[in-house]
């Protein structure tokens, strides 16, 4: 089996953090890089080291066993959305990333319509438990948003991938 799997989030809900952990896992890194220390592996170039987010998708691969996956981690910065909207057309699934500490934040909702609008079913992951002011509540709101919506940014029906 071979799967491609985007990870999306509002700006600085840790991404590329996320991303490197699980290349690390799946031993597709030697290393974890950090985006603060601008060592990163899916933050090679030049202007992203320099300014500490992520500017282009990055891909990279790992196995599972005799599974093949392909992740994609996207730009989380509005300016930069066009370049995250590229990859969803070859995504499979999503990993939706919530900052705890931060909590659901208005790129957040945007990105959750877009992969309804694209049929992308969705992971949830809600990062940064171990901050300050990082209580769950995010999640707990986020979760809300998507029953009070029937699952759904707009309207009614099953959440991305399922039946609307």
């Amino acid at each position: 089996m071979r799967k491609t799997i985007g990870i999306l989030a509002h700006v600085d809900a840790g991404k590329t953090t996320l991303s490197e952990a699980v290349l690390y896992h799946g031993k597709a890194i030697r290393a974890k890089g950090r985006v603060d220390h601008r060592d990163s592996f899916l933050d090679a170039d030049a202007v992203e080291k320099q300014r500490g987010i992520t500017v282009f998708s990055g891909q990279a691969a790992f196995s599972l066993g005799e599974n093949q996956y392909y992740l994609v981690d996207t730009p989380g910065h509005a300016d930069f959305a066009g370049e995250m909207e590229r990859t969803l057309g070859v995504l499979d699934y999503a990993v939706l990333v919530v900052s705890a500490a931060d909590g659901v934040q208005g790129h957040t909702a945007t990105l959750w319509r877009l992969l309804e609008k694209n049929q992308i079913p969705v992971f949830f992951f809600l990062n940064k438990m171990d901050q300050p002011g990082a209580d769950g509540a995010p999640g707990t709101a986020f979760a809300g948003y998507l029953l009070v919506s029937g699952g759904r940014a707009g309207g009614c029906g099953g959440g991305p991938g399922g039946p609307g």
